[in-house]
């Protein structure tokens, strides 16, 4: 903490001189003082109570968002916690499969956390102080399903797939190498539930571990964010945001002199490119005991967290990757659209719905708004249909849904990270600087537990990798589209 706020006071900042005094007093304490104040985690309680969360939203979604079983959610959806509550046969959870619930603690120790699946959003995570008779309240979106039976529906906008042979340009052999290689790990911490190829529009691969299958519904985690950037960049197009005006929020506390706020500065674009200047408090191994984790998994509100960091630096000169960051962006849309419920529906009618995403659910906090940093859940073909639209230069089905302009903007590198590889751009991930075995015009989403999806322009390429890595992962997707590639040539 130390060196970081020495680091913070060295940063050229409008700092007002009375926080420039705090942070050198702060800097000034003594080394013996310092290891003092950190050699107890005084948010241990915190991170009890969002371990629990954590198992209730990932156990609710398993099973009544993914519908797997409990043994499957066990070993697999909670590998990724080092301590789960309970096993397969139980424990201090409880499953209500009546309200679609999930409860885990037991009383009188750490607060029981609450997960309920909602209609139309996936399971919204509990405030500790509530119980199931406070489920009525939860937000719900009971818009009618897209119409359709997507398995009489030819791809890209169902599911109905007609088996061609391989374009000339694709060696088969080398296409069933690279999804060995994507499936037979060296380390049993990569799991690949899935992995989708196309070309040129079409599926030429398609390939799903034991227990998992075409409708199966995972997290994106923060693959999330790319979907949230393309529901930003409609309304970019459509002149109801502007990538370089202020963001016009109402930042916390509220200030006497809103003027006087440098927050009013921050734009679509310093957000987007993760250049907020604002603290940073999801990373330095606190993400799960403060900041966006008490949105994700506590019952806090997402946007109240996110309005109420500080500003430490002037907007754009440093990328710092940060959960809260896309949630301004997202909480911008919902002032921009206005009324609650063209928000909650905004995603569907503009998006998910137009490009037959039928399996998607965007989960929100319990105040109704879009936790779209991460709480995505939807299958590895919906992934595929998202791709396939940057594929196509933002156009489906000859109507443009997203412009050639936003799309440039997605894969332009953030200015800030020119010291980093230029390896970040509009809420996607760039080929890093140095790296020459794929495509310098290759992009891709990110999410923990390796969800990916990869476009490449100069191949008709979309590449999706589903997966529930845990532990040490690990898996890396510029590695797995030069897998890939190793299998098609340019058209």
């Amino acid at each position: 903490m130390m060196a970081a706020m020495r680091n913070l006071a060295s940063q050229p900042s409008p700092l007002p001189a009375a926080l420039a005094v705090t942070v050198f007093l702060l800097t000034s304490l003594s080394p013996a003082r310092a290891q003092q104040e950190e050699s107890y985690d005084y948010f241990q309680s915190q991170r009890a109570m969002i371990q629990a969360g954590v198992q209730a939203i990932l156990m609710c979604n398993g099973l009544f968002t993914s519908h797997r079983t409990i043994e499957q959610v066990f070993d697999q959806e909670l590998a990724y916690l080092s301590q789960p509550i309970g096993t397969a046969r139980g424990g201090d959870y409880k499953v209500d499969r009546d309200r679609q619930a999930v409860a885990v603690g037991a009383p009188g120790g750490t607060p029981v956390m609450r997960a309920v699946f909602r209609d139309g959003l996936g399971c919204v995570i509990m405030a500790p102080d509530q119980t199931f008779e406070d489920l009525d309240g939860l937000p719900e979106l009971t818009t009618a399903p897209l119409a359709g039976d997507a398995a009489q529906i030819p791809w890209p906008n169902g599911d109905l797939v007609a088996e061609e042979p391989l374009p000339k340009n694709v060696d088969g052999a080398a296409l069933q190498a690279a999804s060995d290689w994507a499936f037979d790990r060296e380390s049993k911490e990569q799991v690949t539930l899935s992995l989708v190829v196309l070309h040129q529009g079409q599926i030429i691969h398609e390939r799903y571990a034991p227990g998992v299958d075409m409708t199966t519904r995972t997290r994106t985690w923060s693959t999330a964010k790319s979907i949230a950037a393309t529901l930003f960049g409609i309304l970019v197009d459509q002149g109801k945001l502007a990538l370089d005006e202020p963001l016009g929020l109402e930042w916390l506390p509220e200030a006497r002199n809103t003027e006087t706020d440098p927050r009013h500065e921050i734009t679509l674009r310093h957000v987007l490119n993760m250049s907020s200047g604002l603290e940073t408090v999801d990373s330095r191994g606190m993400e799960y005991a403060t900041g966006s984790g008490l949105a994700y998994w506590a019952g806090a509100s997402s946007v109240n967290g996110a309005r109420s960091r500080a500003a430490i630096r002037e907007p754009g000169t440093h990328w710092d990757y940060e959960n809260y960051d896309t949630l301004l962006a997202v909480n911008a849309m919902k002032h921009a659209l206005g009324d609650p419920q063209t928000y909650l529906e905004f995603p569907r009618k503009t998006l998910l719905d137009v490009l037959g995403m039928r399996s998607t659910l965007l989960s929100v906090d319990r105040f109704g708004d879009f936790i779209l940093s991460s709480q995505v859940y939807t299958n590895a073909r919906d992934l595929a249909r998202f791709g396939l639209l940057y594929a196509q230069g933002g156009v489906w089905n000859d109507e443009r849904l997203i412009s050639e302009d936003w799309i440039e903007f997605s894969r332009t590198p953030a200015p800030a990270t020119e010291d980093r590889g230029n390896h970040y751009g509009g809420q996607w991930w760039l080929v890093p600087d140095g790296r020459d075995d794929v495509p310098k015009d290759a992009y891709s989403t990110a999410g923990n537990r390796g969800q990916y999806v990869i476009v490449v322009p100069s191949h008709d390429v979309v590449i999706v990798r589903r997966g529930l890595d845990y532990g040490r992962q690990g898996f890396n997707n510029w590695d797995l589209t030069r897998e890939v590639l190793r299998a098609v040539t340019k058209p």
